[in-house]
């Protein structure tokens, strides 16, 4: 699925342009194209390679999916790999990801993903209202699309944070299987995060620091306030990273607590069993003469033995905190 979107200064946004006219509009700088590009076929990334003439190695790494964010220069472009986060409505990842990547060049900005990108829309609109705030240029641009797919990023990082704090009054409190599974669920899904925003970190502070021909000096602080963010979200994630394995921690030792507990109790009852088991197979022994064998109350005196040696011991343990 193609969506072409071209802006020029003196006509405006142009939206029904064929796709094989981009060669021809890419030779006039004042004309700015966006071509999104979603789930591409084989003809679509055949016209990439003809209209643009992108380098093999660039679309190869458009083409296979989960590369690591990054950015890469090429001859008259530049290769941009981010991921847009949402929170996925099951417990079982927790945290979608869909991979964006994008070619930007002196007055184009191609984006190439394969499932449905709603930050991309969503920026697309707010670049064809007629009240847009998005200055005219290709840095503006690709400023807006990071920056609102960065700041899809708290929304998630927010609801993890709060699903942590649960996660960790449950564990304490029942110290169940089904919160330790629930634990590491969570850590996959940070661990998830933490592999994506460093690499954005660092790849937006490529577009900050370096002289990029497309980049001017008045956008350089707008990208440093995407770097900022990517800054509080990583420090965030790495928060709630260390919060989880303190929970993990908190969990196995008060499992452990428990089954020391149980240990000792079932320490204090066989104590108690073997003490009545002692005097039970002293008179159990098959010996002729035995005292008190053949007396009246020696049955009633042996349960009495047992039974207040079972009493003491029991009293004794209970003192202690193993019953």
């Amino acid at each position: 699925m193609l969506r072409l979107l071209l802006h020029h200064p003196a006509k405006g946004f142009q939206r029904d342009v064929a796709p094989r006219r981009i060669s021809d509009l890419r030779r006039d700088p004042q004309t700015l194209i966006w071509l999104d590009v979603e789930a591409p076929t084989p003809e679509e990334w055949a016209l990439l390679r003809r209209e643009f003439g992108f380098h093999p190695l660039a679309l190869e790494d458009a083409e296979h999916a989960h590369q690591r964010p990054k950015i890469e220069q090429y001859n008259d472009f530049y290769l941009l790999v981010v991921y847009a986060v949402s929170l996925d409505g099951e417990e079982g990842s927790l945290v979608t990801t869909r991979e964006v990547t994008l070619f930007i060049g002196s007055n184009y900005l191609v984006t190439v993903h394969s499932d449905p990108v709603p930050v991309i829309q969503e920026v697309a609109a707010r670049w064809q209202a007629k009240d847009t705030p998005i200055r005219p240029g290709i840095s503006p641009l690709l400023y807006t699309l990071l920056d609102a797919a960065v700041d899809d990023y708290f929304p998630v990082v927010d609801e993890l944070g709060d699903r942590i704090d649960d996660l960790e009054d449950r564990i304490l409190a029942e110290a169940d299987d089904g919160g330790l599974q629930a634990v590491f669920r969570m850590k996959r899904a940070l661990l998830a995060l933490r592999r994506i925003l460093g690499p954005e970190r660092d790849a937006v502070n490529v577009l900050m620091r370096r002289e990029l021909p497309f980049v001017d000096a008045e956008s350089i602080l707008y990208f440093q306030d995407v770097y900022d963010h990517l800054v509080r979200l990583t420090d965030s994630v790495d928060t709630f990273r260390d919060i989880l394995a303190s929970t993990l921690d908190a969990h196995l030792s008060v499992v452990s607590n428990r089954l020391n507990q149980v240990m000792r109790t079932l320490t204090a009852i066989s104590a108690v069993l073997m003490s009545m088991a002692l005097i039970a197979g002293i008179y159990g022994m098959n010996f002729r003469f035995i005292p008190e064998l053949s007396w009246r109350y020696g049955y009633y005196l042996s349960l009495g033995m047992m039974a207040l040696i079972g009493l003491v011991l029991a009293y004794f343990f209970r003192r202690k905190g193993w019953w």
